[in-house]
């Protein structure tokens, strides 16, 4: 069952200056948008966080409630379905959902994959999509893993977390830090406290820098990824604080703010040198170093906003393109495409410049 796999090669899209793809339209004539159905999707499916893999061209997708994690090949958009993946329930907003895998992160020849459904995380072979060990989330057992993110320089996965069901939401106030020197055998190793919940996540291997929103407080908080202490906090300026999306090079951090982002000078003294609005209902964003675009899908607006940045860490809004409702979350692939998660309707969708 661990090397179940299904392919699902999907047609193509024809695209002229203003689509609708099944009731999604591309508004600018410089883009086209492709949606590409996940295996077993019958109806909403809760799609979270999802990552690109440079290395192989693939975008991997925890397809929580279906049990299974779908990758997408960038070249002919073909879908790779591994299945076997035990799910089980939350609470959110106070009703009771089911869950499964719901987070990746690329490692070192490995993918690494949350799964709220039974709170542990597994690993899975980037080349051959063979799942390998799956461990507890934590050693208490009372939380699960949210984001995970792999930190290369220190050889380590980071997860932010959340309650199991019935669980304190207090034990939930902390990182969770794993050993991955040997990237196929994670084991348990720091537990970093925190004032809240952790939302959102990312890292500067140059700088040896983690960075996550602290919910509560609503501040944004630099961790030493050697020492696992926090070593700066910054006030976005918003309570409502989401996703994170880093530009590495200039050391500039990106805040999603409820319906605008915030740029910080993190090389600095954390100071907010812009913002954009983009609309309600920000999850995810995601920065491409190749283009320097920032692109943030807002759920409520519905809208995806691209955004060139500056070498001062300022945004020039370079389109905004509706999309559906609750499309939320949106990662960067090579040069200006990029993947945009749609739960309600169980899809993908790719954004590609003509």
């Amino acid at each position: 069952m661990n090397r179940a796999l299904k392919f699902t090669q999907l047609a193509a899209i024809a695209v002229v200056q203003i689509v609708w793809v099944s009731g999604v339209r591309a508004a600018d004539a410089k883009y086209e948008l492709k949606p590409i159905n996940l295996p077993g999707a019958t109806g909403a499916v809760a799609l979270d966080y999802f990552a690109y893999d440079r290395a192989t061209g693939r975008v991997w997708i925890p397809a929580s409630n279906t049990g299974s994690v779908d990758v997408i090949d960038e070249k002919t958009d073909a879908v790779s379905e591994i299945t076997g993946f035990p799910t089980g329930e939350i609470e959110r907003r106070g009703k009771k959902i089911t869950v499964g895998p719901t987070a990746a992160s690329i490692g070192n020849g490995v993918v690494y994959i949350g799964n709220r459904g039974n709170a542990t995380l597994c690993v899975i072979d980037a080349k051959t999509f063979t799942r390998g060990e799956c461990v507890p989330a934590s050693p208490d057992r009372d939380v699960t893993a949210d984001g995970v993110l792999y930190v290369a320089g220190t050889r380590e996965l980071w997860i932010t977390t959340r309650p199991t069901l019935g669980a304190d939401p207090a034990a939930a106030k902390s990182l969770q830090v794993f050993d991955a020197s040997d990237p196929h055998h994670l084991k348990p190793k720091i537990k970093i406290s925190l004032e809240g919940l952790a939302e959102g996540y990312a890292v500067n291997d140059q700088r040896g820098l983690f960075y996550t929103n602290i919910e509560e407080p609503g501040k944004t908080v630099a961790i030493d990824v050697r020492s696992h202490k926090i070593v700066a906090e910054w006030n976005p300026g918003s309570s409502d604080l989401q996703g994170l999306a880093l530009d590495s090079a200039r050391n500039f951090l990106f805040v999603a703010c409820g319906d605008h982002v915030v740029s910080i000078d993190a090389g600095h003294d954390g100071k907010v040198v812009d913002s954009i609005m983009t609309g309600p209902g920000l999850d995810n964003i995601d920065y491409s170093a190749d283009a320097k675009l920032l692109y943030a899908a807002a759920s409520q607006a519905p809208s995806l906003t691209i955004a060139e940045v500056d070498d001062q860490g300022k945004f020039h809004l370079k389109a905004t393109i509706p999309t559906v409702k609750g499309m939320r979350g949106v990662i960067a692939g090579k040069g200006e495409t990029a993947y945009l998660i749609d739960p309600a309707e169980g899809r993908i969708l790719k954004l590609m410049r003509k």
